[in-house]
């Protein structure tokens, strides 16, 4: 299993405070002939695969083997970078959509697409903040925002039917995400602290209420 994705399912629990979720390695796919006999399975990098046969949850994700070996040799966890951030987005991406629904899963609380792909926006933004604000002090990603959210283009062969639903998604995230670099920003204990124990009531609202949250927002 690659070691980047490790280090986001233990960054993931640490900032939201979560209990131990299932280890992604059993579940993890690299070869995307393995998705033949999934008849959703789309022009993505990245996919998580759901399965529901009465009260048995099955899960997979798939993360190409390219972005993981691309990682491997530019280790984000050690430098962050244009060159590095595509694909460490990618599989932050993937590593939220398993941990949000094997987290809610343990609750028996089920899941919007919306919700997953709302929270997996906020996710991407805050790990990648974090990491870049602990790499140094003069680097925090004033460009981070603009990256995910203004400059970003929905793919439409990898979301088909799902682009608007897509882009939904992008816009909330978006706008709850300049309230995270705002806090960011200030880099005080204080700040700090506020900001996770509202990362983690947003992490554990359902998908109204974060939506309600949101559109509250200055």
């Amino acid at each position: 299993m690659s070691d980047t994705l490790a280090s986001l399912q233990s960054a993931l629990a640490e900032i939201y405070d979560l209990p131990a979720t299932p280890d992604i390695a059993p579940f993890l796919l690299t070869d995307r002939a393995h998705l033949g006999c999934h008849a959703v399975a789309r022009n993505s990098d990245e996919q998580l695969l759901v399965q529901e046969q009465g009260d048995t949850l099955s899960l997979a994700l798939y993360i190409d083997a390219r972005v993981l070996e691309r990682l491997s040799k530019l280790d984000p966890f050690a430098a962050l970078t244009q060159h590095n951030l595509a694909d460490y987005l990618t599989a932050a991406e993937g590593v939220s959509h398993f941990v949000y629904v094997a987290w809610n899963a343990g609750f028996d609380k089920p899941v919007t697409l919306l919700e997953l792909e709302l929270q997996a926006e906020v996710d991407k933004y805050v790990l990648g903040a974090w990491l870049l604000r602990e790499q140094g002090a003069g680097r925090f990603p004033r460009e981070l925002h603009r990256a995910l959210f203004e400059r970003a283009r929905i793919d439409p062969d990898a979301a088909g039917e799902r682009a608007d639903l897509y882009q939904l998604a992008s816009s909330y995230a978006g706008r709850f995400c300049r309230r995270v670099a705002a806090r960011l920003a200030d880099g005080t204990r204080g700040a700090t602290r506020e900001l996770l124990s509202e990362l983690r009531r947003f992490y554990r609202w359902g998908n109204a209420r974060k939506l309600r949250f949101i559109e509250q927002l200055v």
